[in-house]
């Protein structure tokens, strides 16, 4: 229930990430895409680019996030980033798995 206080401003900022990365995503699509038709020679490269995509975004995202939490309180900005980590895991799921890394 705590975690419903940043919804809506979580809710924003991944709006205006997929707004200002279409390129970046439409790129992990394909990327994936890619992978998927790889023959076994080429399979290994080809998800290799789609990582460094994944990693891409995924800093990107956590970028957003830390400069966000930075204007809070501890006890704050640890609810944030925990709302926000869900919220990538739901909506953006290719960049959830080390976002809590980040």
């Amino acid at each position: 229930m705590r975690r419903r206080r940043f919804a809506d401003l979580i809710a924003r900022q991944l709006d205006l990430f997929v707004r200002d990365n279409l390129g970046l995503l439409d790129a992990c699509d394909e990327a994936e895409r890619a992978y998927d038709r790889a023959g076994r020679d080429e399979a290994e490269e080809r998800y290799g680019d789609y990582q460094d995509l994944v990693e891409d975004g995924t800093e990107l995202l956590a970028d957003l996030r830390d400069a966000f939490a930075a204007t809070l309180d501890d006890e704050a900005a640890d609810e944030y980033e925990a709302a926000f980590n869900a919220a990538v895991a739901k909506r953006l799921p290719r960049f959830a798995l080390e976002i809590e890394n980040r």
